[in-house]
């Protein structure tokens, strides 16, 4: 039986890894990568949304305002709004294949995570 104790154990040397990752630039810059773009994102869909609350709640007869037939100004301030959220899905979508995925990647592969390139990463 040795009485000595290596240096460090798999599981050391893996949160090792990872805590010299979450410190370095690139990290650094992949957060502020995406805090750019979610933080304005959900203001402005904030900002979007509570206006057609006020206007619904506070402007009945604007919003009540027929446009064709049936169809009046809430109707499609509604409508919008899943519009809106598709739209800003499709723009993340689009933002982080481009300016956040290919850093994760490269992260990644430094800290020795196998990579997939399809589905959902954990």
């Amino acid at each position: 039986m040795s009485t000595e104790t290596p240096a460090s154990t798999p599981a050391e040397s893996a949160a090792e890894r990872y805590l010299a990752v979450q410190r370095s630039a690139e990290f650094a810059g992949l957060r502020r990568a995406l805090r750019g773009f979610v933080f304005p994102m959900t203001i402005a869909f904030f900002l979007w949304y509570a206006l057609y609350v006020l206007l619904s709640a506070y402007a009945r007869y604007f919003m009540g305002t027929k446009i064709i037939g049936n169809v009046n100004v809430a109707l499609v301030f509604g409508l919008l709004q899943f519009a809106s959220t598709f739209l800003i899905a499709w723009l993340y979508s689009r933002y982080a294949a481009r300016r956040i995925d290919p850093v994760a990647d490269r992260i990644r592969a430094e800290i020795g995570e196998v990579t997939h390139d399809h589905g959902p990463r954990g």
